[in-house]
């Protein structure tokens, strides 16, 4: 009997290390994809780029996690701006880790 509870506990111990474990590498890749993007909107600003309208996919991986990027760039009713929708999916391209909404300028 004793040691049936035991093998009870030892089981529910086990599944909350798992949990924890999945948790701490999910919370990995969200912040890993957050910083892809972030970096992504950081580069057009210091590179005064002017990206042009459309939607575009490119590998943005980080410390060994496959991330996918896509760019999405939006006309917007000043000339002078551009909205830039970046969103981040993990290496299959289905589950969105991130999204980040910015602006691209063409300012003199």
């Amino acid at each position: 009997m004793a040691l049936t509870i035991v093998a009870v506990a030892m089981m529910a111990a086990l599944r909350a290390a798992g949990s924890l474990t999945q948790s701490s590498a999910d919370l990995r890749a969200r912040t890993l994809a957050q910083w892809s993007a972030e970096n992504r909107l950081a580069q057009m600003r210091v590179q005064a780029e002017w990206p042009a309208p459309g939607r575009t996919r490119y590998d943005c991986s980080q410390a060994g996690v496959t991330l996918v990027c896509q760019e999405e760039v939006f006309v917007t009713p000043n000339a002078a701006f551009r909205r830039v929708e970046l969103s981040v999916f993990d290496g299959q391209g289905t589950a969105r880790l991130a999204r980040l909404v910015g602006f691209s300028t063409n300012l003199p």
